[in-house]
């Protein structure tokens, strides 16, 4: 037996003295009211209205009983109120990496908020972000996968100081439209050739997952680079100093490299640039996916264009859509 609905019947049957306008009130069919007021009588064993007369009265029972009925319906509807408002102040911690754009994180808490959802935002390296996920701690992250695979692209490039005070730029394609080649990153040979030891080339935390550095070591390779020309940077700040003082390149998204201050010029082999996939951590059946509202906004926090799922693009469209995402 339905305690709770048995008891809807009887407090209403006993505030309207008609079972045809409690069954209205309750938004059900008359016999559906009836059956259970006799259930309920039964359950207690004597009746709860007298029926001999046209207009129903309460029975003393009834009467009796009335007030206790009346405090466990009002508990019960304080009790789904408590669970609705936990269920909408939960925080559901969100996995991104790290150096997204402010301004897009806060569109997505913004957006969360008005949807009775409160998200909170957890920087993690993207092994962090699977595992987060894997074990429930994190409810929707930003997942890294393979460029062609991902629902979303960010386009990796070369990170380089800026012009020095007498107008230099090292390395000389640094900025350029042009997309780099790794066949440019080879030591230059003959008249005109930069003098001193090629500039290593560093990597964030992002970009240190097995596949992708897998797949760099073998573009590396192909292009003719020595072993160990690209090296894991120990941090993000680390590496950036380290790239505007002359010392090194740097792998990274244009958002980044210009909110530094460093030259940018785009990685010309796409298979090498970020994919992206935004990922909700699996349901009781197994399966979830995230909210629809949520994932242009999580891409537009990495700078992220449509992936090959998209409409085609060219090169400079895409990258203006990246920059455009990024800055809001």
């Amino acid at each position: 037996m339905d305690l709770l609905a048995h008891l809807e019947a009887y407090v209403a049957t006993a505030d309207e003295t008609s079972f045809s306008r409690a069954a209205d009130r309750l938004g059900i069919a008359q016999p559906l009211l009836s059956r259970r007021v006799k259930t309920l009588e039964e359950h207690f064993g004597g009746l709860l209205f007298d029926r001999s007369r046209r207009q129903i009265t309460t029975t003393e029972l009834g009467v009796l009983l009335l007030a206790y009925a009346r405090d466990v319906l009002d508990r019960a509807q304080r009790l789904r109120q408590v669970a609705g408002a936990a269920g909408r102040s939960r925080v559901r911690a969100v996995g991104v990496p790290a150096h997204c754009a402010p301004a897009a994180l806060g569109r997505a808490i913004r957006a969360a908020g008005e949807r009775g959802v409160t998200l909170g935002m957890r920087e993690l390296p993207p092994r962090e972000r699977d595992s987060g996920l894997a074990d429930g701690s994190l409810a929707y992250a930003l997942v890294r996968v393979p460029a062609e695979r991902g629902a979303h692209r960010v386009p990796l490039g070369l990170a380089s100081p800026p012009e020095t005070e007498d107008g230099q730029c090292a390395p000389a394609y640094a900025g350029a439209r042009r997309a780099v080649q790794l066949e440019d990153l080879r030591p230059r040979r003959g008249r005109g050739a930069e003098p001193g030891a090629p500039l290593p080339v560093l990597t964030l935390p992002e970009d240190q997952i097995p596949a992708h550095e897998e797949r760099l070591e073998r573009a590396a390779a192909r292009a003719g680079l020595p072993p160990g020309r690209f090296r894991p940077a120990g941090s993000a700040a680390t590496a950036l100093a380290e790239t505007l003082a002359g010392r090194a390149l740097l792998l990274c998204a244009e958002p980044f490299a210009r909110q530094h201050g460093a030259r940018w010029a785009p990685l010309g082999d796409r298979s090498l640039h970020r994919g992206y996939d935004v990922r909700a951590a699996p349901d009781r059946a197994g399966a979830a996916a995230a909210p629809d509202w949520l994932v242009p906004l999580l891409a537009s926090a990495v700078g992220a264009a449509r992936g090959p799922k998209g409409p085609p693009s060219g090169p400079r469209t895409e990258d203006a859509t990246a920059r455009l995402a990024a800055r809001g």
